[in-house]
């Protein structure tokens, strides 16, 4: 019997690779607040959630999502906003907002994570 290769722990870790995923798109955004001609970039994970949710449809009347790209979460470099003047689209207030929020669901996602670890421990007879 596999434990921790059940449908919820695999999405928990996809979950949580997509959010270190954005938590490294979103520093580096960050750290180029002031470089010239910076474009700032964003993850965009829709058709990531469209895979899942096709993966784990229990009965084929379900509605089924079509994605466009079956390639997994994508980073795309946002080209049409101007911020300042140096040609940086960088905006430091929005993405320190997106940190946060991002945070947000990171927590949540390894709390989640830890009830399933703390439900197999009390399956498995420990306190």
């Amino acid at each position: 019997m596999k434990l921790f290769s059940n449908s919820t722990f695999m999405v928990l870790e996809q979950a949580l690779n997509n959010a270190s995923l954005r938590q490294k798109t979103i520093s580096q955004n960050v750290a180029n607040v002031d470089t010239p001609n910076y474009k700032s970039k964003q993850v965009i994970f829709k058709n990531h959630l469209n895979e899942a949710m096709n993966a784990h449809r229990t009965d084929e009347r379900h509605f089924q999502f079509s994605s466009s790209n079956k390639g997994g979460p994508v980073i795309k470099t946002m080209n049409n906003t101007f911020v300042n003047h140096n040609g940086n689209n960088v905006d430091i207030d929005y993405e320190m907002a997106e940190m946060a929020k991002n945070q947000i669901y990171y927590n949540a996602l390894i709390d989640r994570m830890n009830g399933r670890f703390s439900s197999l421990k009390t399956v498995l007879g420990g306190k």
